[in-house]
């Protein structure tokens, strides 16, 4: 998926696709993307309803929304073709700095800094001896300093950030790192100071009562069955529903018990009896 190959278009729906998501669920659901939507253009033109059906388990789907409308402006803005300067990336919708930053960097072999958390944690456990990173977003400093840390080549910065990347996905992970099987923990700062944890623990969201609970109702029931897969899902009849059509919402599916109103995050939409996903 970062290989040679690969578009800049099918990079930027990899890079979004992987954020806060391990690879492994990642690359099968990306390759169904690059098959039914190979260009933004393709992207653009498709139904709300199906990107969201189409992302699947990845979590985090109001990402696929913000795909959708990255597209869209990548075709009105850019003839079709992703922009390849850091300032016009992040001004597309849905792309912050990581993912330009891992674009130009990963595909391109432009040296710049790719911070994303598992990097960040990295870094800050190592250098600071912190157990996370204090602000949800890099600052200034932080970004000047993994700026310093890089060698001067932009492909092999790039392998640098690569390798940061996965040693805080398998060995420096947030909940349960593998501190007795490091290689480094003799320099570590946080190791050092005695593993100490961070005041503030991060929150999980709730789930129950939400959109999210309503939502994944609807993708799992049998009128969703027909829009997954290969190919052109919407295509494929449902045994007890007319083929969906490009363009028309996804069949109502009735509101559950145990699934009340909640949080309204735009991913759904409403009516006094019927949940739906958006056209």
């Amino acid at each position: 998926m970062r290989t040679a190959d690969v578009s800049d278009w099918g990079t930027l729906v990899f890079e979004i696709m992987s954020q806060q998501t391990p690879i492994a669920r990642v690359q099968p659901i990306w390759l169904e993307w690059m098959e039914r939507w190979p260009t933004p253009a393709d992207v653009a033109a498709a139904s709300s309803a199906d990107i969201i059906v189409a992302w699947a388990n990845l979590g985090y789907p109001s990402r696929a929304l913000r795909l959708k409308a990255c597209a869209a402006a990548i075709v009105d803005k850019h003839d079709g073709e992703v922009p390849l300067s850091l300032k016009e990336l992040t001004l597309l919708p849905g792309v912050g700095t990581y993912t330009a930053s891992a674009l130009l960097a990963f595909r391109h072999g432009i040296r710049v800094p790719v911070l994303d958390t598992n990097v960040r944690r990295v870094l800050v456990r190592f250098l600071d001896g912190k157990e996370l990173p204090p602000h949800t977003t890099p600052s200034k400093a932080e970004t000047m300093r993994a700026d310093a840390l890089l060698p001067e080549h932009g492909h092999s910065a790039a392998e640098v950030s690569l390798s940061l990347m996965e040693f805080g996905a398998l060995v420096c992970t947030q909940l349960s790192p593998s501190c007795d099987e490091c290689t480094i923990s003799n320099n570590c700062a946080w190791a050092l100071a005695g593993f100490p944890k961070d005041e503030k623990r991060p929150t999980p969201q709730p789930y129950a009562g939400t959109d999210r609970q309503a939502r994944g109702r609807i993708m799992k029931s049998p009128a969703c069955r027909p829009l997954r897969g290969h190919g052109r899902p919407h295509e494929t009849p449902s045994p007890r529903r007319r083929p969906h059509r490009r363009g028309r919402p996804l069949p109502a599916h009735p509101r559950l018990p145990g699934t009340p109103e909640g949080r309204h995050d735009r991913l759904t939409t409403r009516d006094t009896k019927r949940v739906t996903l958006p056209r």
